[in-house]
């Protein structure tokens, strides 16, 4: 009874045009935690003014992202960091109710599709166009050039559900289905772009500083085009930058998600927005 009368008075001062009166109430309410946002949906849908609205989201926003951010850091600590879902993190911090069962179907449909092409005796080149086959001209996934405008490209479960995404959203969806099929393609850290690389067998980062002969090919997730050594040297010599040895180390699935999360917040600059842009950054911070 007592919560509940704390509760209302907070609530009629959400809408105080007094940003620190506001501050604190909304810090108060934060407290509640997450069993409290039913109370603010439905406060939501009996308030007429559109600016207390925004508010009352907001506050729903910053229970959720408080949750989320245990799970990143309870996920930073684990021993294996799972990429999957390292990225379905990623795709709730725009949607928290989404639930992880329709996604492991969905990516589990195009892993069984690929297995069932595979075989011991074909070669890694072979091995990864029946990869690009299936998801690209089967399953019928597209890549977008990198658009901050369209940060639906940006999260898994979206790029599942459009068959759109951009470099990373499409490098991350092809990275999973390579680990589940264990496929030794990687992400490495070519500037400038999201791409990933087919590693020779036998690679070991601490006896080979320089890995870029351990690497068969590379692999641009756009569209799942087949880049040579060549290729990628005419790339440096463009952007003037020389192709050291780090750039081409295999990435870890804690890095692939950092860069996920400093990539997406570009999506949020707008004045609106750019608190969104500060808690990715913080996210990623997390990952450190």
């Amino acid at each position: 009874m007592e919560n509940n009368r704390e509760l209302s008075a907070l609530f009629l001062l959400i809408d105080d045009p007094d940003q620190e009166v506001f501050d604190a109430v909304s810090q108060k309410i934060v407290d509640y935690g997450k069993p409290i946002i039913p109370n603010l949906e439905h406060l939501w849908e009996t308030t007429p003014d559109e600016q207390t609205q925004e508010r009352i989201e907001l506050l729903i926003h910053r229970l959720h992202y408080r949750d989320l951010t245990e799970e990143f850091r309870q996920w930073n600590l684990s021993g294996h960091h799972d990429l999957m879902i390292g990225a379905l993190h990623v795709c709730k911090f725009q949607y928290p109710d989404l639930t992880n069962t329709s996604v492991l179907q969905e990516i589990e449909k195009v892993r069984r599709n690929i297995w069932l092409e595979l075989n011991n005796y074909l070669t890694p080149l072979e091995q990864v166009n029946i990869v690009t086959s299936i998801l690209y001209s089967y399953y019928g996934l597209k890549g977008n050039e990198t658009n901050y405008k369209e940060p639906n490209e940006f999260l898994l479960h979206k790029t599942l559900e459009a068959k759109r995404g951009n470099q990373i959203a499409n490098g991350i969806l092809y990275l999973l289905l390579c680990e589940l099929l264990d496929i030794p393609v990687r992400a490495i850290n070519i500037p400038k772009q999201f791409i990933i690389a087919y590693f020779k067998p036998g690679y070991s980062e601490e006896n080979l500083p320089n890995p870029y002969h351990k690497i068969e090919f590379f692999i641009d997730p756009t569209s799942g085009q087949v880049f040579t050594h060549q290729d990628v040297d005419n790339y440096f010599k463009r952007v003037s930058i020389p192709p050291a040895g780090t750039y081409f180390k295999p990435q870890s699935n804690k890095k692939v998600i950092r860069q996920l999360l400093e990539e997406f917040s570009k999506c949020f600059e707008s004045d609106k927005d750019v608190h969104k842009k500060h808690e990715l950054i913080d996210l990623s911070k997390l990952l450190d």
